[in-house]
């Protein structure tokens, strides 16, 4: 067709209108006719140019230069996504063109490298949640608990599932699309108001023989640790429910393996595991489960098994891949159709990095920091630190209710003392007043943590 370009044909109006014909509309605009008119853009984009390539590239650079980042500031942000420092030897690792290219094995028998790098970073995971299997991982955290609730209904043939009280809203919402087409309730646990730990009474209320699983986080979303899991493992197991524990795998170096205590499935997010934050993604989802056939027969992606050869050599393969398009299709155990392979490689060299020992230095100087910044900040009038009374690992709530200014006004005054302060959780736990929730981790310096206390000394007139 006349006047296409050489690498975009559809920009010439024939190839439009012969695209537009075969769907049976007459214009772009029908085909996008189910986004709400209020929200549409009626204006060209404001963009410069056409301009020549490194003009483009100044300008781009002209633009990042407003940019702030962890590197150029103190951020105390966490709440699902953390900073944490990245060892240059995982990132050299995971840039080997033999990781870095290869997607994800689908002709898994030439992919020896990749498939031993998978088979680690399982037995890894397994070792540091003390379950029996492991997948190759999911996409993040809220993806794992969505595929554990779904897997625990196939597995019990029940359909509720009961979640804490304090939850991360973001995580709710990405259960909540995976359980409605399948038909799952959810009902969520209240807390107790002092230690934010789950009630216990109130869970025995809601047990039934309808319950398929009981989930908590541990450490939760606000950062404290839950002193009663095993009992609420226990109660679980009692009617017949599986027990699903969500986990900080870094956590893991100091507190009690969830295999340990009883869980049935263990999910969480693997990004602190050598992943940088990169703007929020991508993330890598830990999914584990003990030795139980209905089990790990029910459990999503793909497992990698260890195996022998002809001659006798040892060997990796594909052991197990419930997805989608191996000819499955409605029989299919889950929607699954990738992973986050070379984050898992990631995650597989900082661990091994560490080691047992690494690990625990590592949750210690953690707690250390942040214990120290909770002692420091409740000591300013007007500030309480931490708001729940329990133990804590790196995330913990700062509340402002006796300061006389909301939660907004101290994020924005610290945002003009050059600091990013912690997550605004009013809107998500209005009956936690005006507070936020903190990160502190092994990136945070004691001079980091004395500059956000003087930052708040100064705000606060004390």
């Amino acid at each position: 067709m006349g006047g296409a370009h050489p690498y975009i044909p559809n920009s010439a109006e024939g190839c439009k209108k012969a695209m537009l014909s075969s769907l049976g509309i007459s214009s772009v605009e029908e085909l996008f006719s189910d986004i709400p008119e209020q929200v549409r853009l009626r204006r060209p984009l404001s963009l410069p140019g056409p301009l020549p390539e490194q003009e483009i590239l100044r300008h781009v650079r002209e633009e990042l230069l407003s940019v702030k980042t962890a590197l150029d500031m103190p951020v105390f942000l966490g709440a699902g996504c953390w900073p944490h420092y990245v060892p240059s030897a995982v990132s050299f690792i995971v840039s080997r063109t033999e990781f870095y290219t290869s997607y994800t094995p689908y002709q898994p028998e030439v992919s020896q490298g990749m498939l031993q790098a998978l088979w680690e970073y399982q037995s890894l995971i397994c070792e540091l949640t003390a379950m029996d299997v492991a997948n190759c991982s999911m996409y993040d955290w809220a993806s794992a608990l969505g595929e554990a609730a779904r897997m625990a209904v196939r597995a019990t043939k029940r359909s509720r599932i009961l979640v804490p009280r304090i939850i991360h809203p973001e995580r709710l919402e990405a259960l909540s699309a995976y359980a409605e087409p399948a038909g799952i309730r959810i009902a969520q646990v209240p807390y107790e108001p002092g230690t934010g730990q789950m009630d216990l009474e109130a869970l025995k209320e809601l047990l039934g023989p309808d319950v398929a699983a009981i989930y908590v986080e541990n450490p939760s979303y606000l950062g404290f640790v839950e002193t009663q899991a095993k009992a609420i493992g226990e109660l679980a197991h009692d009617v017949g429910a599986l027990f699903i524990v969500g986990v900080d795998p870094i956590s893991l170096g100091l507190l009690e393996a969830p295999g340990n205590y009883g869980a049935d499935i263990v999910v969480g997010e693997g990004q602190p595991l050598g992943n940088y934050m990169n703007f929020g993604g991508p993330l890598l989802g830990i999914f584990a489960c003990r030795a139980d056939r209905r089990l790990i027969w029910q459990m999503p992606g793909r497992i990698i098994g260890l195996t022998v050869d002809a001659d006798g050599r040892r060997a990796f393969c594909m052991a197990l891949q419930a997805r989608e398009q191996h000819i499955r299709r409605e029989r299919a155990s889950s929607n699954i159709c990738t992973n986050e392979a070379l984050c898992a490689v990631a995650a597989a060299a900082y661990l091994a990095l560490l080691g047992p020992e690494g690990l625990r230095e590592l949750c210690e100087t953690i707690i250390y920091r942040a214990h120290y910044a909770m002692k420091a900040l409740n000591s300013l009038p007007g500030v309480r630190a931490p708001l729940f009374k329990a133990p804590h690992f790196k995330e913990f709530v700062v509340n402002y209710d006796e300061s006389g200014l909301t939660a907004k006004e101290v994020h924005e005054l610290l945002l003009e003392h050059g600091i990013h302060g912690g997550k605004i959780i009013t809107g998500e736990f209005p009956e936690l007043g005006q507070s936020m929730l903190y990160c502190i981790t092994e990136i945070h310096t004691k001079a980091d943590i004395d500059r956000l206390v003087e930052a708040h000394r100064a705000i606060l007139g004390a």
